[in-house]
């Protein structure tokens, strides 16, 4: 990918999948950015919603708004969206993981130490990850790379119980930060730079 030229007319068909996709960045931006700003009330010590059913409805919604972006990525190679989609499976069923061992909250393991159970947040971050990169390869969007490196450093980081209060806040300010900055880069670029060259895609 990464093609600026105009190679062909876009089918509605196109159209739909890149603002599918991209909707799914959008998403993905927000929420990450809303759990940013809960988590700079729990450093103030005010209630979060984050760890209730406000929560629970954000994290479902995060893995729905990454798969938007998994589905419907275009890859010019077949075997790396595959790939893509099997990573996402694997975080599909560690949410699964996540509601079973917060019986019925997924959020709540994620917020009580010990945090080993924030590992299963490590596939999502993947998945993720793999969408800023690739956009980053693409079109420079250099933000992309570091995005890919930080969210499961974060994550890992995160789990080991190695991060204060302030440390978590910060770390998923900084992850917030970026996306947005990733975000605003990305969502305004032409339709068709997502399309690229269709007689270049493989199987």
């Amino acid at each position: 990918m990464g093609e600026r030229a105009f190679y062909q007319s876009l089918t509605k068909q196109d159209r739909i999948t890149v603002v599918l996709y991209r909707a799914g960045i959008v998403l993905s931006t927000a929420i990450i950015c809303l759990f940013a700003f809960l988590a700079v009330r729990g450093v103030q010590d005010i209630p979060s919603p984050a760890s209730g059913p406000g929560g629970m409805l954000l994290l479902v919604a995060l893995y729905i708004s990454v798969g938007l972006s998994v589905f419907f990525i275009h890859l010019y190679i077949g075997k790396f969206h595959r790939i893509l989609k099997k990573i996402y499976y694997v975080a599909v069923a560690c949410l699964i993981a996540l509601f079973v061992i917060g019986n019925g909250n997924p959020v709540a393991p994620l917020m009580k130490g010990p945090h080993l159970s924030a590992l299963l947040l490590l596939p999502l971050s993947l998945c993720l990850g793999f969408v800023t990169a690739k956009e980053a390869f693409c079109f420079r969007l250099l933000e992309g790379y570091v995005l890919a490196f930080i969210m499961p450093a974060y994550i890992f980081y995160y789990a080991l119980g190695l991060s204060t209060s302030r440390g978590t806040m910060i770390g998923i300010g900084i992850v917030a930060f970026l996306l947005l900055l990733f975000c605003l880069r990305k969502v305004f670029q032409p339709l068709h730079y997502d399309i690229g060259d269709k007689s270049a895609y493989q199987p």
